[in-house]
């Protein structure tokens, strides 16, 4: 989540409206290591659900064999392993960027900086004396990014947390859960800086969300590894029993470090914390860990994906 002077006139392309640093998030050593054991386990989870419907098969009165599937063996594995959704994501968001870059004048950039990023001094005019952005850029600032270094760490994250968090709630839901989190995490933010002159841009609040949710269900015991390796959804977590789990309880304590220290100027992996919205990032977590529930399909119950 990056954050820029509301009034600048430099351009987005050469000077963006957002810091000269990109979001990094907190903890990354501890976030990469989770990374690499959820893009295992969804490999392995698409390999055992391949390998199960290849052997199913259903015996005949003749005792002959017909597979239930199709000749799995047949098929080409897909060229990204990742879900209808974040991929339609990530390419909305590289989208709208290269459209900034490469074919938006400087001018027509900095009217979409500052019709489409959130900022906290809208809310301090009479709304009906001002344009309809108060009513969209607290959802629409979230599809913005400053700088090509911004987007490609937040497309990072996005794939790593928005793929399990999508398979188990599906497009429509996962829409929803954006939209939702990105107004929780412009609303904390608009409440931390009421009135200050400033743009915001980035999908890390909404990324952090993601985070939140994946604390529900994705992390845990090796008892829910193993259900969701054999493609079932395990029951979603209650905020108690996420709590009680140590790699959750780490997991926390580690990314609210990093964002207490970005909110106190430390600099985090080398850059400057200035310019990012801690407190949107703050904002996207709560609203994931403790909303998750509202958009989760499997609460409650341990049922096949």
């Amino acid at each position: 989540m990056r954050r820029a002077s509301f009034g600048t006139t430099s351009s987005w392309r050469d000077d963006p409206p957002s810091a000269s640093k990109a979001t990094r998030f907190p903890g990354g050593l501890f976030f990469i290591r989770r990374l690499h054991y959820l893009m295992v386990s969804q490999q392995k989870e698409v390999q055992m659900q391949d390998e199960a419907g290849s052997r199913g098969e259903e015996r005949l009165d003749n005792d002959e064999f017909v597979p239930e599937r199709g000749v799995r063996s047949e098929e080409k594995p897909p060229i990204f392993n990742l879900p209808t959704g974040i991929l339609v994501a990530l390419a909305l968001i590289c989208g709208i960027y290269a459209t900034q870059a490469f074919l938006l004048s400087p001018a027509l950039n900095q009217w979409v900086a500052v019709e489409f990023g959130f900022s906290p001094v809208r809310y301090l005019y009479p709304l009906d004396e001002q344009s309809l952005a108060w009513l969209w850029t607290p959802v629409s600032y979230s599809l913005l990014h400053g700088s090509f270094e911004h987007l490609a760490f937040n497309s990072l994250w996005l794939a790593a947390f928005g793929t399990p968090v999508c398979r188990r709630i599906g497009e429509v839901r996962f829409i929803l859960f954006w939209v939702v989190s990105s107004v929780a995490a412009a609303a904390l933010h608009a409440f931390v800086n009421w009135g200050e002159p400033s743009l915001m841009v980035g999908a890390s609040g909404v990324i952090s969300a993601l985070m939140g949710a994946a604390c529900r269900f994705a992390f845990g015991e090796r008892q829910r590894s193993l259900a969701r390796l054999s493609g079932w959804q395990p029951p979603l977590l209650s905020v108690g029993q996420a709590l009680a789990d140590r790699t959750v309880r780490v997991f926390i304590i580690v990314w609210f470090l990093g964002n207490i220290a970005i909110a106190f100027g430390v600099p985090m992996l080398g850059g400057g914390s200035a310019s990012i919205a801690w407190d949107a990032h703050i904002g996207g977590f709560l609203l994931g860990f403790f909303g998750f529930a509202a958009f989760d399909p499997y609460t409650g119950r341990h049922t096949r994906a």
